[in-house]
């Protein structure tokens, strides 16, 4: 388990491109961000500095949404008629975008009130998109309370859909608080065969793990791949990461960012 730090809901108080940074110096190796600009198509001075950002801070992105209306409040355009091109003028753009920066996974947000013809169309023409750098597309269940206009609010809706679209490289982002809050088998969701990312935060509040009841540490036990932390904390304490991360047996301490910590006089340092 390796967590990286969502930098479109950490780290906010700064200006974009200050966030990779500010993730490494906290000590993560990845981040992950909601779409970056304002445009689907940004000019290629806005594409080079984000993506120079990202290099020059020494981590790596490992995950990327497609254009999305989170900023205006929505849930994403895939299934959206008055979005059609919006959407796919994007999708060139952000599979460049993850090509240059090595990433792996785009997060296509279904949209609210979408229509499902058009959402599996738009989401393997991504996938095909996608599929020339090696990535996967992400479809993802959020929960029915905070969106009750988006279709999909289960892992069965969410796997359904990608059975549907048929492309070999469409997995589920499983989201635990999303999942929690719908009442999931969050053991169940974690270990789906179609399961490509996971992102954490506690429930209830969406605060960091120990703030609410969810057992993460429990949950996440043993899962190795990339955990997004996607969760609101405006005081950014990463504590509770070292508290997940006891010494094995004759060895330094895990602290789980991506990187080993060596421990002198009884302080931490990231390596």
């Amino acid at each position: 388990m390796r967590f990286d730090v969502n930098c479109s809901i950490l780290f906010t108080r700064l200006p974009l491109l200050e966030r990779p940074a500010a993730a490494k110096a906290a000590g993560f190796d990845a981040v992950e961000f909601w779409w970056p600009f304002d445009t689907a198509v940004p000019g290629d001075r806005e594409v080079d500095a984000f993506v120079e950002a990202i290099g020059n801070a020494g981590v790596r992105l490992v995950g990327l949404n497609f254009v999305d209306d989170i900023p205006e409040g929505g849930r994403g355009l895939v299934g959206r008629p008055g979005d059609v091109k919006r959407l796919r003028d994007n999708l060139d753009v952000a599979v460049g975008i993850a090509g240059r920066l090595g990433c792996r996974a785009l997060n296509a947000l279904y949209g609210n009130n979408g229509e499902p013809e058009l959402a599996l169309e738009n989401l393997a023409l991504a996938a095909r998109k996608a599929a020339a750098i090696d990535a996967v597309v992400l479809v993802e269940a959020l929960n029915a309370y905070e969106s009750p206009s988006y279709p999909l609010v289960s892992v069965k809706a969410a796997t359904d859909v990608i059975e549907a679209v048929g492309e070999p490289n469409v997995r589920f982002l499983c989201d635990l608080y999303h999942l929690a809050r719908m009442g999931e088998d969050l053991p169940a969701a974690l270990a789906h065969p179609l399961t490509g990312h996971v992102q954490i935060a506690d429930d209830p509040g969406r605060g960091r793990p120990g703030t609410g009841s969810l057992p993460l540490a429990e949950l996440l036990d043993g899962y190795e791949g990339w955990v997004g932390l996607e969760y609101k904390d405006p005081e950014l304490d990463f504590d509770w990461i070292t508290k997940w991360a006891p010494a094995p047996e004759g060895g330094s301490p895990r602290n789980q960012r991506g990187h080993e910590a060596t421990t002198t006089n009884g302080q931490e340092f990231v390596t």
